[in-house]
């Protein structure tokens, strides 16, 4: 249970991450690192993150993005337009991890690829996020959750004998997002001893392909994996079986296992020797006549009651639960799994992460609005007289802009960045960005094409050319 007196502080305090980001892959890494107290500066488009709008199932927000951006600033900018681009620049000058996934090329386009922006600063932890690598025949497809999850095999794999399927949540984003995410803390651990950063590649299909090894190893001297529904399709029993009022599962993993349930469950000694289940191999081949053996005896008793027989008898055994339930796990009440966490339309339960310490707890901050942190990001990184001229409000000037109204204002402010320039430089110079850590969320307007779909995204919508921008270059999102 998270022991609630220690206050939350988190090992990655005095962590700045810069992310260029949108959909799942690289949101889940950043979020985890803002877990753990860095400061995560989220760059988002002007409108932001589309992954905003997958859903508004939590009291308005996406349930995607609120579960991805906790504990980020956001900023909206349009990273091609110069007085956008002083900002991003003097963030990064102090950034100790640079995170982005746009599509492959255009890193380099924009000069926020590891080679350019490592020369000068070796000490950055550059990483990288696209679908299929880069380099190969694949290198420049868009790449989605649920199109990784087919040329990985996991649909395959998934499903029932007449029709394949997707997995119920995307795989393919989280494997990606959590190797982004172990890639950025081994790098800033070597740095300790180092002293030099690291530019680092996480490719979906290999993040993913590491997760569907053993099915990939079974095609060696076996034909390929059978597609099982519910059950296990290499082991026996293990799966789905009928009770009086419902359905439980249990799993039988060796020998001692199963002749403790031929003795205290079926209460039929014998068939533990019998032929036809004497090894797991046997008892695949005799799945179905095992199946009927069990839902017999199951078919007497309700599931509380299988249940507890299940527990009596030492085998492994859970409840068929929705999602829904899920979130009523007795279990997780128990141990005080959950916490409030903040959103732009209130509030909302949150899981605590799954790592627990004795010496520090996660931070879990608030999920931000888009662009809520523009104006105090100018602020802080660029001279009084560039923020004043580029902001409205809490708003870039790059959405500004797009008025036509405002037309005569934004070129004034045009020629005012342009003034700032000197004071952008030397806040760039002067590392203003090592203040303290944290993750920042960059809303980028004709970045926003270049991140279209290579990493990280829910496969449910694709992101439009940016209005203000006409790009057709998207970031890769990987969606599912």
């Amino acid at each position: 249970m998270p022991d609630n007196r220690i206050p939350p502080r988190g090992p990655l305090d005095g962590i700045t991450v810069v992310t260029l980001e949108q959909a799942v892959a690289a949101p889940l890494a950043t979020r985890q690192l803002a877990d753990l107290g860095a400061r995560v500066v989220k760059i988002e488009r002007p409108g932001g993150d589309f992954a905003r709008r997958y859903d508004k199932a939590v009291d308005g927000e996406s349930s995607y993005f609120v579960w991805l951006n906790r504990g980020k600033e956001s900023v909206e900018l349009d990273v091609k337009q110069p007085g956008d681009r002083r900002l991003l620049d003097a963030m990064l000058a102090g950034a100790d991890v640079f995170v982005q996934n746009l599509i492959p090329g255009a890193a380099e386009r924009l000069g926020l690829d590891a080679a350019t922006l490592r020369a000068s600063r070796p000490e950055l932890i550059h990483c990288s996020i696209s679908g299929y690598g880069p380099e190969g025949p694949y290198r420049d497809k868009k790449a989605y959750d649920l199109l990784l999850q087919c040329e990985t095999g996991l649909v395959m794999s998934t499903g029932t004998p007449d029709v394949p399927a997707k997995a119920g949540a995307s795989f393919a984003d989280i494997a990606t997002g959590m190797y982004a995410y172990s890639g950025i803390l081994t790098a800033l651990y070597d740095r300790t001893h180092t002293g030099t950063g690291a530019s680092l590649h996480v490719a979906m299909i290999d993040a993913l392909g590491e997760w569907m090894s053993q099915p990939a190893y079974f095609s060696y001297g076996e034909p390929a994996p059978r597609r099982t529904a519910a059950k296990h399709p290499s082991i026996s029993p293990y799966g789905p079986y009928r009770t009086a009022d419902g359905t439980v599962f249990l799993g039988i993993q060796n020998e001692r296992e199963w002749a403790s349930l031929c003795r205290g469950v079926l209460g039929r000694p014998e068939l533990e020797h019998d032929p036809r289940f004497g090894t797991n191999p046997d008892r695949v081949v005799h799945d179905a006549e095992l199946t009927e053996l069990l839902e017999t005896e199951f078919a007497t008793r309700d599931t509380d009651a299988v249940l507890e027989l299940l527990d009596h008898a030492g085998i492994a055994n859970a409840r068929m639960r929705t999602p829904a339930e899920f979130t009523r796990h007795p279990q997780l009440t128990a141990r005080d799994r959950w916490r409030t966490v903040d959103i732009p339309g209130g509030n909302m339960r949150a899981l605590v992460p799954p790592v627990e310490s004795d010496t520090w707890r996660p931070v879990m901050g608030a999920v931000p609005r888009p662009g809520q942190h523009t104006a105090a990001l100018y602020a802080e990184f660029l001279s009084p007289a560039s923020e004043s001229d580029s902001l409205t409000g809490e708003s870039d000037a790059t959405t500004a802009g797009a008025d036509a109204t405002t037309a005569g204002a934004d070129a004034t402010a045009a020629g005012a960045d342009a003034t700032a320039a000197g004071a952008g430089a030397t806040a760039v110079g002067s590392g203003a960005m090592a203040a303290g850590s944290g993750v920042t969320a960059v809303e980028s307007g004709a970045m926003a094409d270049e991140l279209d779909a290579t990493t990280g995204g829910s496969g449910a919508m694709t992101a439009a050319p940016d209005a203000a921008t006409g790009d057709s270059e998207r970031v890769h999102d990987g969606r599912h």
